[in-house]
Protein backbone atom coordinates (compact mmCIF):
# COMPACT_ATOMS: atom_id res chain seq x y z
CA UNK A 1 0.00 0.00 0.00
CA UNK A 2 1.01 3.65 -0.10
CA UNK A 3 -0.04 6.62 1.99
CA UNK A 4 0.44 10.35 2.39
CA UNK A 5 1.85 10.67 5.90
CA UNK A 6 2.26 13.70 8.11
CA UNK A 7 5.77 13.37 9.59
CA UNK A 8 5.61 16.35 11.96
CA UNK A 9 3.46 19.30 12.93
CA UNK A 10 3.04 21.76 10.08
CA UNK A 11 5.06 19.64 7.64
CA UNK A 12 4.02 18.76 4.12
CA UNK A 13 2.54 15.34 3.61
CA UNK A 14 4.94 12.78 2.18
CA UNK A 15 4.19 9.77 0.00
CA UNK A 16 5.48 6.51 1.51
CA UNK A 17 5.20 2.84 0.66
CA UNK A 18 4.17 0.50 3.47
CA UNK A 19 3.37 -3.20 3.82
CA UNK A 20 -0.32 -3.93 3.40
CA UNK A 21 -1.94 -3.70 6.86
CA UNK A 22 -3.49 -6.84 8.34
CA UNK A 23 -6.84 -6.46 10.11
CA UNK A 24 -6.94 -7.74 13.67
CA UNK A 25 -9.92 -9.22 15.52
CA UNK A 26 -13.03 -7.13 14.92
CA UNK A 27 -11.37 -5.15 12.12
CA UNK A 28 -11.65 -4.87 8.35
CA UNK A 29 -9.22 -3.65 5.74
CA UNK A 30 -10.65 -1.18 3.25
CA UNK A 31 -9.25 -0.59 -0.23
CA UNK A 32 -9.91 3.13 -0.51
CA UNK A 33 -11.59 4.58 -3.56
CA UNK A 34 -12.16 8.13 -2.29
CA UNK A 35 -11.40 10.22 0.78
CA UNK A 36 -12.79 13.67 1.42
CA UNK A 37 -10.59 16.52 2.64
CA UNK A 38 -12.08 18.06 5.77
CA UNK A 39 -11.18 21.19 7.70
CA UNK A 40 -10.36 18.91 10.62
CA UNK A 41 -7.56 17.49 8.46
CA UNK A 42 -6.14 21.00 8.38
CA UNK A 43 -6.30 21.14 12.17
CA UNK A 44 -4.37 17.85 12.29
CA UNK A 45 -1.75 19.03 9.78
CA UNK A 46 -1.35 22.42 11.44
CA UNK A 47 -1.08 20.90 14.92
CA UNK A 48 -4.16 22.65 16.30
CA UNK A 49 -5.31 19.43 17.98
CA UNK A 50 -3.48 17.96 20.99
CA UNK A 51 -1.82 14.59 21.40
CA UNK A 52 -0.90 13.76 17.81
CA UNK A 53 1.60 10.89 17.54
CA UNK A 54 3.66 11.33 14.38
CA UNK A 55 3.80 10.05 11.76
CA UNK A 56 0.05 9.93 11.14
CA UNK A 57 -2.05 9.43 8.00
CA UNK A 58 -4.85 12.05 7.95
CA UNK A 59 -8.27 11.60 6.40
CA UNK A 60 -11.62 10.54 7.84
CA UNK A 61 -14.18 10.78 5.04
CA UNK A 62 -13.35 7.38 3.62
CA UNK A 63 -15.21 5.33 1.00
CA UNK A 64 -13.93 1.98 -0.19
CA UNK A 65 -14.38 -1.77 -0.52
CA UNK A 66 -13.60 -4.31 2.16
CA UNK A 67 -10.79 -6.55 0.91
CA UNK A 68 -9.82 -8.38 4.13
CA UNK A 69 -11.72 -9.26 7.30
CA UNK A 70 -10.36 -10.05 10.76
CA UNK A 71 -11.67 -12.64 13.16
CA UNK A 72 -14.98 -12.00 14.83
CA UNK A 73 -16.53 -9.79 12.15
CA UNK A 74 -19.92 -11.21 11.28
CA UNK A 75 -21.97 -8.45 9.73
CA UNK A 76 -19.73 -7.22 6.90
CA UNK A 77 -18.65 -9.12 3.81
CA UNK A 78 -15.73 -9.03 1.43
CA UNK A 79 -16.34 -6.61 -1.40
CA UNK A 80 -18.91 -4.54 0.49
CA UNK A 81 -18.67 -0.78 0.06
CA UNK A 82 -18.39 1.01 3.38
CA UNK A 83 -17.76 4.46 4.78
CA UNK A 84 -15.24 5.04 7.55
CA UNK A 85 -15.98 8.20 9.59
CA UNK A 86 -14.17 10.38 12.13
CA UNK A 87 -15.24 8.28 15.13
CA UNK A 88 -12.94 5.26 14.88
CA UNK A 89 -13.84 3.49 18.13
CA UNK A 90 -15.00 4.08 21.70
CA UNK A 91 -14.30 2.32 24.97
CA UNK A 92 -17.87 1.16 25.58
CA UNK A 93 -17.29 1.34 29.35
CA UNK A 94 -17.21 4.97 30.49
CA UNK A 95 -20.28 6.80 31.78
CA UNK A 96 -20.80 8.53 28.44
CA UNK A 97 -20.78 5.30 26.47
CA UNK A 98 -23.14 3.67 28.97
CA UNK A 99 -25.52 6.64 28.66
CA UNK A 100 -25.67 6.50 24.82
CA UNK A 101 -23.35 9.50 24.43
CA UNK A 102 -20.46 7.72 22.75
CA UNK A 103 -19.49 10.95 20.98
CA UNK A 104 -18.22 12.12 24.40
CA UNK A 105 -16.36 8.88 25.21
CA UNK A 106 -13.43 9.31 27.61
CA UNK A 107 -11.14 7.02 25.58
CA UNK A 108 -12.08 7.29 21.89
CA UNK A 109 -9.98 6.81 18.78
CA UNK A 110 -10.41 9.01 15.76
CA UNK A 111 -9.72 8.15 12.14
CA UNK A 112 -6.93 10.25 10.69
CA UNK A 113 -6.02 11.72 14.09
CA UNK A 114 -5.29 9.01 16.65
CA UNK A 115 -5.35 6.13 14.17
CA UNK A 116 -4.23 6.15 10.55
CA UNK A 117 -6.81 7.48 8.15
CA UNK A 118 -7.81 7.60 4.54
CA UNK A 119 -5.13 9.61 2.72
CA UNK A 120 -3.89 6.22 1.53
CA UNK A 121 -4.65 3.30 -0.71
CA UNK A 122 -5.77 1.13 2.24
CA UNK A 123 -6.66 1.45 5.90
CA UNK A 124 -7.73 -0.81 8.74
CA UNK A 125 -10.90 0.14 10.61
CA UNK A 126 -12.97 -1.16 13.50
CA UNK A 127 -15.81 -2.99 11.79
CA UNK A 128 -18.37 -1.71 14.33
CA UNK A 129 -17.76 1.87 13.23
CA UNK A 130 -18.07 1.37 9.48
CA UNK A 131 -21.24 2.34 7.66
CA UNK A 132 -22.53 0.15 4.80
CA UNK A 133 -23.08 2.40 1.78
CA UNK A 134 -24.75 0.14 -0.76
CA UNK A 135 -24.03 0.54 -4.45
CA UNK A 136 -25.73 3.83 -5.41
CA UNK A 137 -23.92 7.12 -6.11
CA UNK A 138 -20.30 7.82 -6.97
CA UNK A 139 -17.62 7.23 -4.35
CA UNK A 140 -16.25 10.77 -4.65
CA UNK A 141 -19.72 12.24 -4.15
CA UNK A 142 -20.37 10.12 -1.06
CA UNK A 143 -17.05 10.83 0.69
CA UNK A 144 -17.96 14.31 2.05
CA UNK A 145 -21.04 12.84 3.70
CA UNK A 146 -18.80 10.90 6.11
CA UNK A 147 -17.89 14.02 8.13
CA UNK A 148 -19.13 17.24 6.55
CA UNK A 149 -22.49 15.53 6.25
CA UNK A 150 -22.48 13.69 9.58
CA UNK A 151 -21.25 16.58 11.73
CA UNK A 152 -23.49 18.85 9.70
CA UNK A 153 -26.46 16.62 10.49
CA UNK A 154 -25.70 16.57 14.21
CA UNK A 155 -25.39 20.37 14.23
CA UNK A 156 -28.67 20.73 12.32
CA UNK A 157 -30.47 18.56 14.86
CA UNK A 158 -28.97 20.61 17.70
CA UNK A 159 -30.08 23.84 16.02
CA UNK A 160 -33.71 22.85 16.64
CA UNK A 161 -36.87 23.26 14.63
CA UNK A 162 -36.86 27.01 14.07
CA UNK A 163 -37.78 28.11 10.55
CA UNK A 164 -35.01 30.64 9.85
CA UNK A 165 -31.54 29.08 9.87
CA UNK A 166 -28.24 30.87 9.36
CA UNK A 167 -25.21 28.97 8.08
CA UNK A 168 -21.83 30.65 8.67
CA UNK A 169 -19.17 29.16 6.41
CA UNK A 170 -20.60 27.75 3.19
CA UNK A 171 -18.12 25.03 2.32
CA UNK A 172 -18.33 21.26 2.46
CA UNK A 173 -20.67 20.99 5.45
CA UNK A 174 -22.64 24.13 4.65
CA UNK A 175 -23.56 23.16 1.11
CA UNK A 176 -24.67 19.69 2.22
CA UNK A 177 -26.72 20.77 5.21
CA UNK A 178 -28.35 23.62 3.31
CA UNK A 179 -29.94 20.99 1.08
CA UNK A 180 -31.18 18.98 4.04
CA UNK A 181 -32.49 22.10 5.78
CA UNK A 182 -34.38 23.21 2.68
CA UNK A 183 -35.86 19.71 2.32
CA UNK A 184 -37.04 19.98 5.93
CA UNK A 185 -38.70 23.32 5.21
CA UNK A 186 -36.23 25.75 6.77
CA UNK A 187 -35.38 29.12 5.29
CA UNK A 188 -31.60 29.19 4.80
CA UNK A 189 -29.49 32.33 5.17
CA UNK A 190 -25.89 31.78 4.02
CA UNK A 191 -22.90 33.73 5.36
CA UNK A 192 -19.52 33.59 3.60
CA UNK A 193 -16.21 35.41 3.52
CA UNK A 194 -16.62 38.95 2.26
CA UNK A 195 -16.43 38.97 -1.50
CA UNK A 196 -16.82 35.20 -1.92
CA UNK A 197 -19.41 35.49 -4.65
CA UNK A 198 -18.85 31.91 -5.83
CA UNK A 199 -19.93 30.48 -2.47
CA UNK A 200 -22.82 32.92 -2.27
CA UNK A 201 -24.03 31.97 -5.73
CA UNK A 202 -23.79 28.28 -4.85
CA UNK A 203 -25.85 28.90 -1.72
CA UNK A 204 -28.55 30.65 -3.70
CA UNK A 205 -28.53 27.89 -6.31
CA UNK A 206 -29.13 25.34 -3.54
CA UNK A 207 -32.19 27.16 -2.27
CA UNK A 208 -30.88 29.73 0.21
CA UNK A 209 -33.22 32.73 0.32
CA UNK A 210 -30.36 35.13 1.12
CA UNK A 211 -26.56 35.10 0.93
CA UNK A 212 -24.07 37.67 2.14
CA UNK A 213 -20.87 38.31 4.04
CA UNK A 214 -20.46 37.12 7.62
CA UNK A 215 -20.39 40.72 8.81
CA UNK A 216 -23.75 41.49 7.17
CA UNK A 217 -27.01 41.48 9.10
CA UNK A 218 -29.62 39.20 7.51
CA UNK A 219 -32.94 40.75 6.50
CA UNK A 220 -34.76 38.92 9.32
CA UNK A 221 -33.90 37.70 12.80
CA UNK A 222 -32.69 34.07 12.80
CA UNK A 223 -34.13 31.26 14.91
CA UNK A 224 -30.77 29.48 14.92
CA UNK A 225 -27.31 29.74 13.41
CA UNK A 226 -24.71 27.06 12.74
CA UNK A 227 -21.05 28.09 12.52
CA UNK A 228 -18.90 25.80 10.38
CA UNK A 229 -15.97 28.19 9.91
CA UNK A 230 -13.41 27.86 12.77
CA UNK A 231 -13.45 31.58 13.46
CA UNK A 232 -14.27 32.71 16.99
CA UNK A 233 -15.36 36.28 16.07
CA UNK A 234 -18.29 34.77 14.16
CA UNK A 235 -19.95 33.86 17.48
CA UNK A 236 -20.92 37.41 18.52
CA UNK A 237 -21.87 38.18 14.92
CA UNK A 238 -24.25 35.20 14.92
CA UNK A 239 -25.64 36.17 18.34
CA UNK A 240 -26.50 39.63 17.02
CA UNK A 241 -28.45 38.01 14.17
CA UNK A 242 -30.59 35.85 16.49
CA UNK A 243 -34.04 36.40 17.87
CA UNK A 244 -34.61 36.02 21.59
CA UNK A 245 -34.50 32.34 22.54
CA UNK A 246 -32.34 31.52 19.51
CA UNK A 247 -29.33 29.24 19.48
CA UNK A 248 -25.82 29.40 18.01
CA UNK A 249 -24.29 25.99 17.28
CA UNK A 250 -20.49 25.86 16.97
CA UNK A 251 -19.89 22.82 14.79
CA UNK A 252 -16.10 22.59 14.55
CA UNK A 253 -13.64 20.57 16.62
CA UNK A 254 -11.39 23.65 16.84
CA UNK A 255 -12.10 27.37 16.78
CA UNK A 256 -10.01 30.47 17.29
CA UNK A 257 -10.68 32.37 20.49
CA UNK A 258 -14.12 33.91 20.89
CA UNK A 259 -13.73 37.62 21.63
CA UNK A 260 -15.49 39.29 24.53
CA UNK A 261 -18.95 40.61 23.74
CA UNK A 262 -21.68 42.51 25.60
CA UNK A 263 -24.00 40.39 27.70
CA UNK A 264 -26.94 42.12 26.01
CA UNK A 265 -26.52 40.06 22.83
CA UNK A 266 -26.67 36.81 24.84
CA UNK A 267 -29.47 37.94 27.12
CA UNK A 268 -33.00 37.01 26.12
CA UNK A 269 -32.27 33.30 26.64
CA UNK A 270 -30.06 33.02 23.61
CA UNK A 271 -27.73 30.01 23.75
CA UNK A 272 -24.28 28.98 22.52
CA UNK A 273 -23.64 25.23 22.22
CA UNK A 274 -20.93 23.07 20.65
CA UNK A 275 -20.99 19.86 18.66
CA UNK A 276 -18.54 17.14 19.66
CA UNK A 277 -17.85 14.30 17.23
CA UNK A 278 -20.73 12.01 16.29
CA UNK A 279 -22.44 8.80 17.29
CA UNK A 280 -23.04 5.78 15.13
CA UNK A 281 -26.75 6.50 15.37
CA UNK A 282 -26.10 9.91 13.82
CA UNK A 283 -24.63 8.07 10.85
CA UNK A 284 -27.57 5.70 10.53
CA UNK A 285 -30.08 8.56 10.76
CA UNK A 286 -28.25 10.88 8.40
CA UNK A 287 -27.58 8.35 5.67
CA UNK A 288 -31.29 7.50 5.59
CA UNK A 289 -32.17 11.17 5.25
CA UNK A 290 -29.44 11.78 2.66
CA UNK A 291 -30.91 9.07 0.44
CA UNK A 292 -34.35 10.73 0.64
CA UNK A 293 -33.06 14.24 0.03
CA UNK A 294 -30.93 13.24 -2.96
CA UNK A 295 -28.03 15.42 -1.84
CA UNK A 296 -25.79 16.74 -4.61
CA UNK A 297 -22.25 17.20 -3.35
CA UNK A 298 -20.10 19.71 -5.22
CA UNK A 299 -16.62 18.17 -5.29
CA UNK A 300 -13.22 18.89 -6.76
CA UNK A 301 -11.29 15.64 -7.21
CA UNK A 302 -7.50 15.46 -6.73
CA UNK A 303 -5.14 12.51 -7.14
CA UNK A 304 -4.03 11.31 -3.70
CA UNK A 305 -0.49 12.53 -4.43
CA UNK A 306 -1.87 16.09 -4.63
CA UNK A 307 -3.15 16.04 -1.04
CA UNK A 308 -0.94 19.00 -0.12
CA UNK A 309 -2.46 21.08 -2.91
CA UNK A 310 -6.00 20.18 -1.81
CA UNK A 311 -5.20 21.17 1.77
CA UNK A 312 -3.63 24.42 0.61
CA UNK A 313 -6.70 25.37 -1.41
CA UNK A 314 -8.95 24.56 1.54
CA UNK A 315 -6.79 26.64 3.90
CA UNK A 316 -6.83 29.61 1.53
CA UNK A 317 -10.54 29.45 0.77
CA UNK A 318 -9.94 28.51 -2.86
CA UNK A 319 -12.46 25.67 -2.96
CA UNK A 320 -16.17 25.72 -3.69
CA UNK A 321 -17.88 22.77 -2.05
CA UNK A 322 -15.59 19.91 -1.01
CA UNK A 323 -12.27 18.41 -2.06
CA UNK A 324 -11.88 14.65 -2.53
CA UNK A 325 -8.71 12.58 -2.95
CA UNK A 326 -8.62 9.44 -5.10
CA UNK A 327 -5.77 6.90 -4.91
Amino acid sequence: MYAMILPARGASLQRVERPDPVPGPGEVRVRISACGVCRTDLHVVDGDLPGIAYPIVPGHEVVGLIDAIGDGVGDLRLGARVGVPWLGSTCGRCAYCRDDMENLCDAPKFTGYTRDGGFASHLVADARYCFPLGEDDEDSELAPLLCAGLIGWRSLVMAGDGRRLGIYGFGAAGHIIAQVARWQGHEVYAFTRAGDTDAQQMALSLGACWAGASEDRPPVELDAAIIYAPIGPLVPLALRALRKGGRVVCAGIHMTDIPSFPYSILWGERQIVSVANLTRQDGVDFLKVAAKVGIETHVTVFPLEQANEALSRLRDGRLVGAAVLKP
